[in-house]
Formats: structure tokens, C-alpha cells, sequence
């Protein structure tokens, strides 16, 4: 193989490390903000349901 074909190789692969750990770390970082958010909710079940209950006009 030639130096510049093994170079190329080696470029590759290291662009897919590096995609993937962009990808990882930006993951990693949705998956802790989604987990802040959960934990911010409040803990009581008395939130009401946005339409049980609700009075409905029906024409038929």
C-alpha cells in the first residue's frame, strides 16, 4: 500500500471516532437533561387532566 492510501485510511477512521464521540457526548448530554427535567416535576398527582371532565358540545 502506498503512504498516502494508508494516510487516508487512518483519516477516515479517526473522523468516525471523532463523529461518534460527538455524537456520544451531545447524547450523554440529552439524556442528563432529560433526566434534570423528570426530576424537576412535581412529585404530587394532583395535576388535572387538560380535557377529563371537560364539558364537550356535540352536534348531531
Amino acid at each position: 500500500m502506498e503512504l498516502s492510501s494508508i494516510m487516508a485510511s487512518q483519516l477516515r477512521s479517526l473522523q468516525s471516532t471523532v463523529q461518534m464521540s460527538v455524537l456520544n457526548q451531545s447524547l450523554q448530554l440529552n439524556t442528563s437533561a432529560a433526566a434534570e427535567m423528570l426530576a424537576s416535576l412535581p412529585k404530587d398527582a394532583s395535576i388535572a387532566h387538560p380535557h377529563k371532565g371537560a364539558a364537550i358540545d356535540v352536534k348531531v
